[in-house]
């Protein structure tokens, strides 16, 4: 009796286990299956000044430009502690792929499916071209002016943004579309499930995914005590 129990407890445990899909593989996600702690650092961060970009359009990343004019607005045209500036970019539609490094943007032909040229070929992109900073890995600028080009205050890659303490969210739930929609678009055979897991892998150094973005707007505007900005 006891071990008909057993094993009959043991295959509940297993079916229970199969109807649970992987993390990154569905379109609503639980609290336990991000990194829901440090949104909530995000969240109660301690800075004077907390401004939150929401953007939904591409419109080639001129919101980067936007970022970059409202941190250097705080800081000399209004007199703030760069210390004292926490500024965060929320990426959803096909703003999300800006969060994802060059193999996603190659494999997936993001360029050619977002209609974003790469700058430096003038050819649908193959690599995250809104990435990398001008100054290199290490962030050599050759000037401290910020008037100057050469310097970090006119950086608008996400590489320089970050450097100055801005940080980039990514929405799963845009992810998990977006994979949808390249199956469809680019006839691709693998499921969506396995697309998504394959790009979040390839999340850029230091972004932060969230559940859904919508969600976390509202949070961050309602606790967080976030001002909101979209351009």
């Amino acid at each position: 009796m006891e071990r008909r129990k057993f094993i009959s407890r043991l295959a509940l445990a297993f079916a229970a286990l199969s109807l649970r899909p992987p993390v990154g593989t569905q379109l609503v996600e639980q609290r336990s299956q991000w990194k829901f702690g440090e949104f909530e650092n995000l969240l109660h961060h301690p800075a004077r000044i907390k401004q939150m970009f929401e953007e939904t359009k591409m419109e080639a990343g001129g919101f980067l430009n936007n970022i970059k004019n409202s941190l250097n607005g705080l800081q000399f045209g209004f007199g703030v502690p760069a210390q004292e500036i926490k500024i965060v970019a929320a990426l959803h539609g096909p703003p999300n792929m800006l969060n994802y490094d060059d193999y996603v943007w190659n494999k997936y032909k993001i360029g050619e499916w977002l209609k974003v040229d790469d700058p430096a070929t003038g050819k649908p992109a193959i690599r995250n071209p809104f990435y990398a900073s001008k100054a290199g890995k290490d962030l050599h600028y050759t000037s401290t002016d910020p008037n100057s080009s050469d310097s970090m205050y006119q950086d608008t890659s996400i590489q320089g943004l970050q450097a100055r303490g801005v940080q980039f969210l990514s929405c799963h739930t845009a992810t998990e579309e977006q994979a949808r929609k390249l199956v469809k678009e680019q006839h691709l055979t693998q499921p969506p499930e396995e697309i998504v897991r394959d790009m979040i892998a390839h999340l850029l150094p230091h972004v932060l995914q969230v559940a859904a973005m919508g969600a976390a707007v509202a949070l961050l505007q309602s606790q967080g005590h976030y001002t909101y900005t979209t351009v």
